[in-house]
């Protein structure tokens, strides 16, 4: 194998769809996701293991989709670790013990989608708590902030009367200006929708670890239900953990397909930007959850 390296980042996305009302809106011309698959570079988590995950977004029809992590090693690279799961939408994940290494990971869904993500270098299994910038990241970045004490649990007050802090809205303002690109109406930041995103992040950030799925088993939708949220015709959720400012964050969303993808997507009207802060693991948290409604 002989392709550059990636640096390592720490991204995830989910979509939940609503069917019978994105059909009704598909019919009046709605735009829609293409089905697709993507695959999730590897990274080294809080457990000391190797993880990656695969989704396939978009589908109307069930798949088995199965990831591998492989190991890029002179000559043929092995499949170190795979797994498989059937559905129309939804995400597989695969650890393995962690030895020292470059990974990438391949996914499929057998109906002619395929992804690929780019390697990674991991050099310990030592979780990284600051993950590089990707490669084709421009923006210089701001100053790295002094981490708190402790886990921000209480959000700073925002520039402007409203909903969430300076720094989430300014992810929010980054996330309208590349909708404007595409033609997609500006998202709305909704204060239960903040809830939800900034509890995930505080919650990641206090119990040390990097996942849609919180420790006591709620997805991001029971989690967007909890926070007061009621009513809606699709959701979605990205995450990130590292990147230390909305500029940084958002250029590695946007070089993710999956996660251009639900910024991008246009029907979706309403937002929740949360970021947390802590002193184990990545140190820094981001969640955004969208609603269209």
């Amino acid at each position: 194998m002989r392709r550059p390296l990636g640096a390592l980042l720490c991204l995830g996305s989910l979509v939940a769809l609503s069917t019978p009302i994105a059909t009704a809106q598909a019919a009046a011309g709605a735009p829609q996701v293409a089905c697709r698959v993507y695959a999730a570079k590897p990274y080294v988590t809080a457990a000391g293991k190797i993880q990656a995950s695969a989704a396939r977004l978009g589908c109307g029809n069930n798949a088995l989709v199965r990831i591998r992590i492989k190991r890029a090693v002179a000559g043929t690279d092995p499949i170190v670790k795979s797994a498989a799961r059937k559905g129309s939408n939804g995400r597989v994940t695969v650890k393995l013990g962690c030895a020292p290494g470059v990974y990438y990971a391949t996914a499929t869904d057998y109906r002619g989608h395929t992804s690929t993500s780019k390697p990674v270098r991991l050099a310990s299994c030592t979780p990284t708590s600051t993950p590089a910038p990707t490669p084709t990241t421009t923006a210089a970045p701001a100053a790295t902030p002094k981490p708190t004490p402790t886990v921000s649990t209480t959000p700073t007050t925002p520039t402007t009367p409203g909903v969430g802090t300076a720094e989430e809205n300014e992810v929010l303002r980054l996330v309208n200006m590349e909708r404007a690109k595409g033609g997609c109406q500006p998202l709305k930041h909704d204060a239960q929708l903040r809830k939800a995103a900034f509890d995930h992040s505080a919650d990641m950030a206090a119990q040390n670890y990097f996942s849609h799925t919180s420790k006591d088993g709620r997805d991001f939708m029971a989690r967007i239900r909890a926070a007061g949220f009621t009513g809606g015709s699709g959701w979605a959720e990205n995450i990130a953990a590292g990147q230390t400012t909305p500029a940084s964050v958002m250029t590695g969303w946007m070089n993710s397909a999956g996660h251009k993808a639900n910024i991008m997507n246009c029907k979706f009207t309403l937002i929740g930007v949360g970021l947390a802060k802590g002193t184990q693991g990545y140190k820094i948290y981001w969640t955004q959850d969208f609603a269209a409604r």
